[in-house]
């Protein structure tokens, strides 16, 4: 797979009358439980204002209850030995790069800017491997913002949201 996660943007967002996309990677279990990385997009923005008066900027509601926002401190060298994600989940580097590696043999890196939505929670073992492998990659600590969801917002396809 490319490492490169994240396409560009559809457009720039000043078109009204077309709404941007943002792009992340999707991380999920396919009818067998093998997990498998793909490129996708959220999509379905509108123009609103967050308020106090403020010009409309491009939003889009997301779906599910939120179980769990953490902030995570990857230390160098860390690596997430094979395992499912505990609950679907937003992973968004904040500092720092880490890599995820699925039982399909792709593997990718992220960094700022990059955003992953793991929903490999219901795997199979396959040659003693179960979910994904993950870790820091580089000389520093990734920084992540984490937030899990207490049941997933989105189908078990190559892209959930449309």
């Amino acid at each position: 797979m490319d490492t490169t996660t994240t396409a560009p943007l559809d457009n720039d967002g000043r078109d009204r009358d077309d709404p941007p996309a943002l792009p992340f990677l999707h991380m999920w279990a396919d009818v067998d439980g093998r997990t498998r990385l793909n490129a996708s997009a959220l999509r379905g923005f509108g123009l609103q204002s967050v308020g106090g008066g403020a010009d409309p900027q491009w939003m889009r509601p997301f779906p599910g209850d939120v179980a769990s926002m953490t902030f995570a401190v990857l230390p160098i060298g860390w690596v997430g030995q094979w395992h499912p994600s505990p609950r679907a989940q937003w992973v968004v580097p904040l500092r720092g790069r880490w890599f995820l590696e699925t039982q399909d043999g792709a593997r990718v890196e992220m960094g700022p800017g990059d955003i992953h939505f793991g929903q490999d929670t219901d795997t199979a073992e396959i040659d003693g491997r179960s979910g994904h492998l993950s870790g820091t990659v580089g000389d520093e600590p990734c920084h992540q913002l984490i937030l899990q969801f207490t049941e997933s917002p989105g189908a078990p396809t190559p892209h959930p949201f449309g």
